[in-house]
């Protein structure tokens, strides 16, 4: 049920006339399938953060079109401000939400990037998971002396753009562009108004880490005569005595008595421990791809852990929610909730839900919006401001508020009852088979998991009841699939028929339409089996009080399996590709005959039981 969706982050060197800004964020608003999010500017910067989300094809226009108008906006060499940059549209990040792959986002980052460098004559470096070369992933690096140094830069074969001219580009600068993971602000609250506290949790999670020092006195350092050196009052507690001490004997204490590898975390970090100026020694933090300082919030009454995760799939808000709870014990302290900072991705809040579901020894097999709802307490994501998650998941699947799904259960019914040919058999098969998934689900949710269960049998019925709900969705989505793909071959009947190519273009479309109207319920049936099958294993291990309501469901998935064949064959008499035609027959005569087979079995093993 997901929908592509991509996140694109422009910065555009503008903070201060909001009449420029108005215009670039019009052309983005302009593009058909395109929703405008925030826009954010920021004066003293003199830039605008601008955020929208689409489809692929719309995200790619409206970038294009609002670094074209920045371009004509906005004349870089009379440019002032306090944020690093280099172009008019310093730098456009494309993030894959949903739908999409990193390699499919790569690729449209690089379409856009070429077409910015030859349509408009701007020098375009690719960054981060688009980056031609491991030295231009990093933003800072390929924005290194900002503008002013750019016309010297283009100069060298080494920093040759990826697309566009290596002229010095006076007014537009130079643009950075790439595909980046999605980057999600969340700040951890604790009990305290002690800043120190967020602070010294904040250094044990990010990846930079800390200086190996006591709380904020100073590195220590070695020293050319082999002996550990420090700044007063700097070493931290309970390695003074080793104060003194040599070099090998400091590596020998640090991995004995705190399991930390000082002499690798040297030798990675090029220093040598034996060079007479002497070098601070960090101890990385916990985390990858995390980022974390700690600060006040007057506004909270309490301290704050902000955090940038800059990849979610790497290091997620669940672990290091987990994480700070424990810092935070040991130092006495609590966690009272967190708080997301602007939009989440749908599949980061969804597999959070589902960590803190398993770790309570319950089902993911659920419906969605009871996972994302177990995140969402489970962070304290509504702690110090509420939490919509229509408003904040990026990627949530839903339904268009016309859609048939979404009527109340009287309105459908009264929908089918109707003298139009759609919603029919097809919408209905769908409906069955989604109402036969859900109910072996609930069998398998009231088996599983409970005191004294049987393990193994707790992962057969979990996964059962996972498959079930992934079965249900698809097949709620088909109700109106397959009312759609009706619409669509009659729309094709409407085309207009008189001449020849007129004809032939008609009948191309119905035949098209046709075997979308033979494809959507064809899954349904498919879809329909495999619940039926699941029925058969929940039935055998599920709690045999429910045994009826396995029954029910198998019974409801079947007629899921015989609506959907029954609107295949009723839609394939009219096709033409003869393969396609006997293809399609002989996998309903096939499915038809298991289902039937697999159903008998399901009910005599149910009947055996009453």
């Amino acid at each position: 049920m997901n929908e592509q969706l991509i996140e694109c982050v422009p910065n555009f060197s503008e903070g201060q006339r909001p009449e420029i800004i108005k215009q670039i964020t019009d052309e983005i608003e302009k593009i058909e399938g395109v929703k405008l999010l925030d826009v954010d500017p920021g004066y003293d910067m003199n830039r605008t953060v601008v955020t929208f989300i689409g489809n692929a094809k719309a995200v790619k226009e409206a970038a294009f079109n609002s670094i074209k108008k920045a371009a004509d906006l906005i004349d870089m060499s009379k440019h002032k401000g306090s944020h690093p940059r280099m172009g008019a549209t310093d730098v456009c990040p494309f993030v894959p939400v949903s739908g999409i792959t990193t390699e499919e986002c790569i690729e449209l980052s690089k379409e856009v990037a070429k077409k910015v460098g030859d349509e408009l004559g701007i020098p375009v470096y690719l960054y981060e998971k688009s980056a031609t070369k491991p030295e231009r992933e990093n933003l800072a690096k390929i924005r290194q002396g900002e503008y002013e140094a750019l016309e010297e830069k283009l100069k060298k074969p080494e920093w040759k753009p990826d697309f566009g001219p290596t002229k010095f580009n006076a007014k537009a600068g130079g643009t950075v562009i790439g595909m980046r993971e999605f980057l999600i602000a969340y700040n951890i609250n604790l009990n305290t108004r002690e800043e120190k506290y967020a602070t010294d949790i904040a250094f044990e999670l990010r990846e930079k880490g800390r200086s190996a020092r006591k709380g904020g006195d100073g590195p220590f350092y070695f020293k050319s005569n082999d002996i550990l050196k420090y700044e007063a009052g700097s070493y931290p507690t309970g390695l003074d005595d080793f104060v003194g001490k040599t070099i090998d004997e400091t590596i020998k204490y640090c991995k004995e008595k705190h399991n930390f590898d000082l002499a690798e975390l040297l030798d990675l970090n090029g220093i040598d421990p034996k060079k007479p100026e002497g070098q601070s020694v960090k101890i990385p933090g916990k985390f990858k791809h995390c980022k974390a300082i700690g600060w006040m919030v007057n506004k909270y009454d309490r301290a704050q852990i902000s955090i940038n995760l800059t990849n979610y799939k790497v290091t997620s808000m669940h672990h290091v929610f987990d994480e700070t709870e424990k810092l935070a014990a040991e130092r006495g302290l609590r966690v009272t909730g967190s708080e997301i900072v602007g939009m989440v991705p749908y599949p980061a809040l969804l597999e959070t839900g589902k960590y803190f579901l398993r770790k309570q020894h319950r089902s993911t097999g659920i419906p969605i919006r009871d996972i994302l709802n177990t995140a969402v307490q489970s962070l304290g994501l509504n702690d110090v401001s509420e939490f919509k998650i229509e408003e904040r998941v990026l990627g949530l699947p839903k339904n268009l508020d016309t859609a048939l799904v979404e009527m109340k259960l009287t309105d459908f019914v009264d929908e089918v009852s109707r003298e139009t040919p759609a919603p029919g058999g097809g919408s209905i098969a769908a409906l069955s088979g989604a109402l036969g998934a859900a109910l072996s689900s609930m069998v398998a949710n009231l088996t599983a998991n409970k005191r004294g269960s049987d393990p193994e049998t707790d992962k057969i019925l979990n996964e059962a009841a996972d498959k079930c709900q992934e079965i249900k969705n698809t097949l709620v989505k088909a109700v109106d699939d397959d009312t759609n793909a009706f619409n669509d071959y009659m729309s094709a009947r409407r085309l207009p028929n008189k001449t020849a190519d007129e004809k032939k273009t008609r009948e191309e479309a119905m035949q098209n339409g046709l075997k979308q109207a033979v494809r959507v319920p064809l899954n349904t049936a498919q879809l329909s089996y495999q619940a039926i099958e699941i029925a058969q294993t929940v039935a055998k291990y599920g709690n045999p009080n429910s045994i009826t309501d396995v029954g029910v469901g198998a019974q409801s998935a079947y007629t899921g399996v015989l609506g959907g064949i029954y609107n295949v064959l009723i839609n394939l008499k009219d096709i033409k590709d003869e393969k396609f035609n006997s293809d399609v027959r002989k996998t309903c005569e096939e499915l038809k005959d298991k289902a039937q087979s697999i159903l008998k079995e399901v009910l005599d093993f149910v009947e055996s039981r009453l």
